[in-house]
């Protein structure tokens, strides 16, 4: 895939098929999106072209909203769009200048006169420029004008719901993880550098990494123990993670750490991802120690049980 930072660096292609969107988690909607994207392609011998924003537009029109929090940090929706098999991803620059242009100011301006779409895929309820004011219904008027085709994708569904992002992001933060899996088409995951912590897994028989997270806008699922997958390099362990605030020990502030099966390597430094699986139980405070030692011991079967299946 050819990624671009400027839509000006895109030399046009033939027979473009594009789209448009934020695609926050690259859930199976925004996948069914980009299927019927390489169908359409290969039917006229063209190219898929993904137009994308960053920072997200939401982080630009209310920076003052804490509460803003999203699926998969930029370079991982990169990541994921990619590996979709799509040929071109343009990145905008999403300003404040930029959101009061006029959706047919942009589509013209931008879509047409640098990338000339043969066919535009839409999904079914996406709205863009000024305002939300571009429709499916102003599309098809500039594809009769500018000759392309538009195509409305239709509502995704699974397990008799339709699929959002902010359906998945509702699911994570209550810690339903198997359900938002589900919906995404692949799991949630959390990617940062392991960084020294007070060594009380350590002391307690179960040695954790603690992670430090690079993106302030990362959504973190809910408190609670997870059975997972770490991906260290190229290779992928099991393992066990908790995110929450450790009462048992000191009540500190929130932190992701995870707990590698048979696994002794030094990786302070070095970056690591972790996939959750399934959320096993609450974070609880035990009356001592060694009461949370045996808890930990019975999360490690339960969580090697969850992993082979």
């Amino acid at each position: 895939m050819k990624i671009y930072n400027c839509i000006k660096d895109f030399k046009a292609v033939e027979n473009a098929v594009v789209t448009i969107g934020t695609f926050d988690g690259v859930h199976l909607g925004h996948q069914a999106v980009f299927e019927q994207m390489k169908y359409e392609a290969a039917k006229i011998n063209g190219e898929t072209v993904v137009i994308t924003f960053y920072p997200h537009p939401r982080v630009v029109l209310d920076p003052d909203n804490n509460n803003l929090k999203f699926i998969k940090a930029e370079k991982k929706k990169i990541r994921h769009i990619e590996l979709t098999g799509i040929d071109h991803l343009i990145i905008i620059e999403f300003t404040k200048e930029f959101a009061s242009t006029p959706s047919n100011v942009f589509i013209k301006d931008l879509i047409v006169d640098y990338i000339h779409p043969r066919v535009f895929i839409i999904g079914y309820d996406h709205q863009f420029g000024s305002n939300r004011q571009g429709s499916f219904e102003l599309l098809k008027e500039m594809g009769l004008k500018y000759g392309f085709e538009v195509i409305k994708v239709t509502e995704q569904f699974a397990f008799d719901e339709t699929i959002s992002s902010t359906r998945i992001r509702n699911l994570l933060s209550e810690g339903n993880i198997k359900h938002a899996n589900r919906l995404l088409g692949h799991e949630y995951s959390i990617t940062g550098k392991v960084v020294t912590g007070q060594s009380i897994g350590h002391n307690l028989g179960f040695p954790t990494a603690n992670i430090q997270l690079a993106d302030e806008y990362k959504l973190i699922a809910a408190v609670g123990v997870y059975a997972c997958r770490v991906k260290h390099n190229d290779d992928v362990y099991l393992g066990m993670s908790n995110i929450g605030f450790r009462p048992t020990i000191d009540h500190g502030d929130l932190t992701i750490e995870v707990n590698i099966f048979d696994f002794e390597k030094d990786i302070y430094g070095e970056e690591i991802t972790i996939f959750f699986v399934d959320r096993m139980r609450d974070e609880q405070k035990f009356n001592n120690i060694e009461a949370l030692k045996q808890q930990l011991k019975k999360d490690k079967i339960t969580a090697l049980k969850i992993l082979k299946k």
